[in-house]
């Protein structure tokens, strides 16, 4: 607080404050920061190995739950036909692959399976022609391959074919109607398996490098808020959305009790790792100055040498170093900064003494 003073035995000032210690050796100009074990003990210091670990970040996001685009299916017909009877299945039904949907009726298919139950019916070698040209027809039209398999087993073809379910799932879309007039492609059903869904999560700019394919994810529907889904990420789409500069991430996410429906919000936690086991310290053996990132490696005897060091990615608690450190050497991991303020004023302290003009009287 005032000029230079020294004592050889223990004071306090005018201001009743403490005189600082100094002990043999302290003095030397090596770059060490020397600590009397008695204020080791009771500043609390601690040190551990530094070792190689597997630094983990959690990336967070907003996301909401859509459809499997591959597990989306449209029945609909491939030639004109007239629907004479829609089954008691509407919007929202569950349905089973080759659940009947509707009868139909098409001149078109009527033709061509008549043309395939003759040849059926036609003696072999009584002429050249076989039935197979016939039956692709009928594949052709789309019929499915259950009226087929009762075209060859009944060697006859009806009048009107019972359209079934092409997967098992939930009714999107109905369009069908008793007696409507349904033109070739156009779609009478809409089914989605959901035993399988996607939820797409807008990822920021700067966390896309930690984000890859495969990655575990954890999903907290809003609607369901109680509950945590667990899935992987399955692809980082390839642009950015220019005006949020964000990243869309595609996570494929198992739904076999039908909880999670298309639509739902929901928080997305990425565990971004972004690679092996690096050099890793806890986050606390790191003062950062803002310019500078320094830790205190022990060099035994109460003897702590400062290291600079360049880190990278941060996370569960470890700050990956990638310069200065090496696996194996002893940081110190709390009360560092006590270390740190030690070193500063041993710094000032010998500033001030050189500034201290030569022939002054000490008291």
């Amino acid at each position: 607080m005032g000029l230079p003073d020294t004592s050889p035995v223990p004071k306090k000032d005018s201001m009743g404050m403490d005189y600082v210690p100094v002990y043999e050796g302290e003095a030397a100009d090596d770059g060490m920061v020397r600590v009397a074990p008695g204020r080791l003990q009771t500043s609390g210091v601690r040190t551990e190995p530094v070792a190689r670990r597997q630094v983990v970040r959690p990336v967070r996001a907003p996301g909401s739950i859509q459809l499997d685009e591959r597990r989306v299916s449209v029945v609909a017909l491939r030639t004109e036909a007239f629907v004479e009877r829609v089954e008691p299945v509407t919007t929202g039904d569950r349905v089973r692959k080759g659940q009947p949907l509707m009868r139909v009726f098409s001149a078109d298919v009527v033709a061509a399976g008549a043309q395939y139950v003759a040849m059926l019916n036609t003696p072999s070698g009584a002429t050249s022609a076989t039935p197979e040209g016939a039956r692709r027809r009928l594949e052709n039209l789309g019929v499915p391959p259950e009226v087929l398999a009762e075209i060859d087993r009944n060697r006859r073809i009806p009048q009107s074919l019972v359209w079934p379910a092409p997967r098992d799932g939930v009714v999107l879309e109905r369009t069908a109607v008793d007696g409507m007039r349904a033109p070739p492609g156009e779609a009478l059903f809409r089914l989605a398996d959901l035993s399988v869904v996607w939820v797409l999560a807008e990822i920021p700019e700067r966390d896309v490098g930690s984000v890859a394919p495969g990655q575990t994810v954890e999903v907290r529907p809003r609607g369901l808020p109680d509950r945590a889904f667990q899935g992987r990420v399955a692809l980082i789409y390839p642009q950015l959305n220019a005006s949020a500069r964000t990243a869309r991430v595609r996570i494929e996410l198992p739904n076999p009790d039908g909880l999670l429906l298309p639509g739902m919000y929901a928080e997305v936690e990425i565990a971004a790792s972004g690679g092996g086991a690096t050099v890793a310290v806890p986050e606390g053996a790191v003062i950062d100055s803002g310019t500078r990132r320094v830790v205190f490696l022990e060099r035994g005897e109460g003897r702590y040498e400062p290291r600079e060091v360049r880190i990278g990615r941060r996370g569960g608690g470890f700050v990956e170093v990638r310069e200065g450190l090496a696996e194996g050497d002893r940081v110190v991991v709390a009360a560092n900064f006590l270390i740190d303020a030690e070193s500063n004023l041993r710094a000032a302290l010998r500033g001030l003494a050189a500034a201290t003009p030569a022939g002054e009287d000490h008291q």
